[in-house]
């Protein structure tokens, strides 16, 4: 079990415990866990909100530093996480252990300890007051695009604080470049609160510099989220919403094939991880509502069922969807949406049942490039796999490997995850060519 302590303050004598350090320090260099101090400047959470929220960094970068190829079998770690509560005896450490276990896939002792002084203390004499309505995660793709435009139409005079978080790259530029465009359109009824956290690199006076390993799968990315803008939204008021757009079909997120149950496939909306997160936060003192306007919509029916779909379609292509944007340098294409990750794959179904679908908008074609059927292309296992996952006639108990539905919603939830599935395989069963429309034939 590896022991990682979050710190916001220095520990007083015999000093802090055995194992990583996660100093949260906000814009200085000894810091492990690197955010700018600038985000923190601009809103004042409720202490128990701040609190969900340094222990959701510390689950984060618990998760970045830790490389699953080092488990001992290349998946599941175990964690044991300190981190500073105002009031030990209000924690479900429990309910909170089960929804990271959920989550991640990884093993979770959460070790909470009381202290005074409060892990965001204030970094200016005027810290900002947000002006919204609602709280609205923005993640650069096009789940959030369609979700803020529909928000914004539905309501004329709702405001909305667009959270996002990034660490550079394409995400970065396309939550820019998308939130420039919405403020041109909507004016003050928008504004951008943009989170850089991230393990930071080693410097000469951290207490104890983190190793230089980086796990990708970033399964702990979605708490990390959520418990930041739920923060936010604490300091409006206790009532204000935090928005989370996610079409259903994702949600759910069915395994493809056998290979890919339990948590190798990504839960990060999944109702039950949602439902043990609402109780968590519940308990902790944190009222905020999350609210998912698509949990039972596809993603093609946010699109054809948008309210602005004029704006949509304009903003659409410059939204980011894709797993890993930045792996078409390798290949010497454009970078963005790669074409054929498992979300490109949804989203170019979604697009097209929109009337919007461009090949050219990817660095492949997933209908017509070869090399995403060769096994030894290394760029194959999504698009085999949504073959084999989208195939009619899966029995209905399979929605249930990715973890537990509620009873009143479980019929509702399998619907979507039906429209889903017949979604994606309209689209390739319409534009399939040569080897795949082969492979079709067998799949069916």
């Amino acid at each position: 079990m590896t022991q990682f302590t979050v710190r916001t303050e220095q520990f007083a004598e015999p000093g802090p415990p055995s194992g990583l350090l996660l100093d949260f320090m906000p814009g200085l260099p000894g810091a492990t866990v690197q955010a700018g101090r600038g985000f923190f400047r601009s809103f004042v959470p409720t202490r128990q909100a701040a609190d969900l929220m340094v222990m959701a960094f510390g689950a984060y970068v618990s998760d970045r530093a830790s490389e699953r190829s080092r488990a001992d079998d290349a998946w599941t770690r175990d964690f044991a996480l300190g981190f500073p509560v105002h009031n030990v005896a209000d924690w479900p450490i429990e309910t909170a252990q089960d929804m990271l276990r959920f989550l991640t896939g990884d093993r979770w002792t959460l070790q909470p300890r009381p202290q005074d002084a409060p892990p965001l203390p204030p970094y200016s004499d005027e810290q900002g007051q947000i002006a919204a309505d609602g709280v609205c995660l923005f993640s650069g793709g096009l789940d959030s695009l369609c979700g803020v435009i529909d928000l914004l139409e539905e309501a004329p005079e709702r405001r909305l604080c667009l959270l996002s978080h990034y660490e550079g790259g394409q995400t970065s530029a396309a939550q820019t470049r998308l939130f420039r465009r919405l403020k041109a359109h909507y004016g003050q009824r928008v504004i951008s609160l943009r989170l850089f956290l991230r393990p930071g690199p080693a410097h000469p006076v951290q207490a104890r510099p983190l190793s230089t390993g980086r796990e990708t799968t970033t399964r702990s990315r979605s708490l990390m989220f959520l418990c930041t803008a739920l923060a936010v939204a604490s300091s409006i008021g206790p009532h204000v919403p935090v928005y989370l757009p996610e079409n259903g079909y994702i949600g759910v997120n069915v395994p493809l094939t056998r290979a890919r149950s339990g948590s190798f496939s990504t839960r990060t909306t999944h109702p039950h991880y949602l439902a043990l997160l609402d109780q968590a936060k519940q308990a902790i003192g944190v009222s905020n509502p999350l609210v998912n306007p698509y949990r039972l919509r596809t993603k093609g029916e946010m699109l054809t069922g948008s309210r602005n779909r004029t704006l949509l379609s304009e903003l659409a292509p410059k939204s980011i969807s894709c797993s890993h944007p930045e792996v078409a340098r390798y290949a010497k294409r454009t970078q963005g949406n790669c074409g054929y990750c498992f979300p490109c794959l949804i989203r170019r179904a979604s697009m097209a049942q929109a009337g919007w679908d461009r090949a050219e908008q990817y660095a492949w074609d997933a209908l017509t490039d070869s090399e995403l059927l060769d096994p030894d292309s290394g760029r194959s296992s999504d698009l085999r796999a949504v073959l084999a996952g989208t195939r009619p006639g899966r029995p209905t108990t399979d929605i249930l490997r990715n973890g537990p539905l509620p009873r009143d919603k479980r019929r509702a939830y399998i619907e979507v995850w039906r429209r889903g599935s017949a979604e994606v395989r309209t689209w390739i069963t319409a534009g399939a060519h040569g080897q795949l429309a082969q492979i079709l034939e067998h799949t069916s």
